[in-house]
């Protein structure tokens, strides 16, 4: 496997290959392919556009944690993410990241918004078993300086992906960053300023979002990995998945989505495997099925492509291309 991703066995690709054909002839997403585990609320931000610094739901301790992470892994997850808040707030968060990258069969993918990270954290310790690391850096961190650390955080084993969040005044700069990326060699996610609850309206004027977005998909076609149906799903009036699940850091799943805030089970108690293919969980998905909420949530997995194992591979088309393009002058391939 290439260097800054770890080696799964066959069995574990057949699994989730399985899980997803089972979505696609049920024609709903039982399965999960990517899952989101806020581990902690606390965050060294207060950004306009998020909810979650200041909520006080309390957060699990590092044994409850693991519970939830092998919960994820029995459930057939590929690919899952540590968010917040921010990982980096949680004193046992080397502990957590080890277990994922020495224990369990699924990707990590690791969000932080931190400034300073190659002072005040051991990122590159961490980064060993880390797969995907996601900076978050936009106007509304104010840590856009960030981008001039992109050539240093690439040289740390793993595969470096920057989140941008966007407004509609930040629509202008948006090339600027996905060129910093590029020349860096790094990715980028690129996600609207969504109306969350308890926030305001920062939601960009969608036809220009999705205009601009998609013409620097075609210009820089292996850098930004929202898919496209992404960008074009913010219009539609049922655009939700549950192949994407959010788990909160009381261990509660979020389900059908974040938006709506349910927690009908907790993952350190509940067999999350099982619980999906009851009664309940099947009302749950037909209701999203009908949500005309169209909140365009930055859930950005959170779409009908991880229904169908062919569009699932569309959508990571730029994270696949790391693995057979030219080494970087720092020395990744």
């Amino acid at each position: 496997m290439a260097h800054g991703m770890k080696s799964l066995p066959m069995s574990r690709y057949a699994g989730t290959i399985g899980a997803m054909a089972e979505n696609m002839i049920t024609k709903e997403a039982v399965n999960p392919f990517y899952a989101s585990y806020k581990v902690t609320n606390v965050c060294n931000f207060q950004c306009k556009f998020c909810n979650v610094w200041y909520e006080k739901t309390p957060v699990l301790g590092t044994d409850d944690v693991f519970k939830v992470l092998d919960n994820l892994e029995r459930a057939d997850v590929f690919v899952l993410s540590l968010e917040g808040g921010d990982p980096l707030c949680r004193d046992d968060i080397g502990q957590i990241v080890e277990y994922i990258g020495q224990e369990k069969q699924y990707f990590l993918l690791f969000t932080t918004s931190e400034r300073d990270l190659h002072e005040k954290y051991p990122m590159a310790e961490l980064c060993r078993n880390i797969d995907f690391l996601h900076i978050s850096i936009d106007e509304g961190h104010d840590n856009l300086e960030m981008f001039d650390l992109l050539p240093h955080i690439m040289k740390w084993d793993s595969i470096v992906c920057v989140q941008t969040v966007v407004r509609d005044e930040d629509l202008p700069k948006l090339e600027s960053k996905v060129a910093r990326c590029h020349a860096a060699g790094a990715k980028i996610v690129i996600m609207p300023a969504v109306t969350l609850n308890r926030t305001k309206d920062f939601f960009p004027e969608v036809d220009r979002f999705e205009a601009v977005c998609l013409s620097l998909k075609e210009k820089y076609p292996l850098t930004i990995i929202s898919p496209d149906n992404y960008f074009r799903s913010l219009r539609q009036e049922h655009g939700c998945s549950s192949g994407s699940i959010i788990v909160d850091c009381d261990g509660g799943l979020f389900y059908p989505c974040r938006t709506l805030e349910d927690k009908p089970i907790n993952l350190v108690d509940t067999e999350l495997k099982f619980w999906l293919r009851g009664k309940e969980a099947r009302r749950m998905r037909g209701e999203m099925a009908v949500c005309d909420r169209n909140c365009g949530w930055y859930q950005y997995y959170a779409i009908n492509d991880f229904t169908s194992p062919i569009h699932a591979i569309n959508a990571v088309k730029p994270y696949l291309s790391h693995f057979f393009s030219s080494p970087k002058p720092n020395g990744r391939s």
